[in-house]
């Protein structure tokens, strides 16, 4: 499947078969394939919880409106990211050239230091770009995926022992969907939703 077939394909899928498992070759390529999704300075904030105790899956699905998609999809991932991943800056242009790295390391701290509300957003950037790249990797390997924010954030936090410098962006679940997606609907006129220039 090309990436525009995939885009056009992929759904906010909710019901799963709950007896497929996905190979752990397949695993690992939707992970590398998500891993090679773009954050500002290569910080790579992003860290993929995969839910397998099927027990850790309940208690999730509990604190998440009891949607069957938690426990039935072949992987439930709790999309994460560290907040101060930006605090280690060499290790993310170890290799590059000199120049590059005496201008780039330092900026990050520049970027960041002292910056909540900018740690946040940066991480909740990465996280969606690469929740968005996971789901289109499984669409283009024949999956399908529901992207989630419909759950108790602090609830899961203890569950999945979320380290006090780490946040939750969101769930996406993976697997072979069994009833399809609802027909597109309410989707705004295109000139509402691409402005040119600025807005009137």
């Amino acid at each position: 499947m090309n990436t525009l077939e995939a885009i056009r394909a992929r759904r906010a899928i909710k019901h799963y078969d709950a007896e497929h498992e996905i190979t752990p070759a397949e695993e690992r390529e939707l992970f590398q394939m998500a891993m090679l999704s773009p954050t500002a300075f290569n910080i790579q904030h992003w860290r993929f919880v995969v839910v397998k105790d099927p027990e850790l899956r309940k208690q999730i699905r509990a604190v998440a409106w009891d949607q069957a998609q938690v426990t039935d999809a072949s992987l439930l991932v709790v999309l994460c990211a560290n907040l101060k991943a930006w605090t280690t800056p060499d290790r993310y242009w170890s290799g590059a050239p000199q120049p590059v790295r005496e201008f780039l390391v330092p900026a990050i701290r520049t970027y960041y230091e002292g910056k909540p509300q900018v740690e946040r957003d940066e991480v909740m950037r990465s996280c969606g770009i690469a929740a968005q790249t996971l789901m289109l990797a499984a669409k283009a390997m024949g999956y399908d995926s529901c992207p989630m924010d419909g759950f108790d954030f602090e609830a899961v936090g203890k569950l999945i022992k979320l380290p006090a410098d780490h946040a939750i962006a969101m769930f996406v679940a993976i697997g072979k969907g069994t009833k399809d997606a609802w027909p597109r609907q309410g989707q705004i006129p295109y000139g509402e939703a691409v402005i040119t220039d600025r807005f009137a």
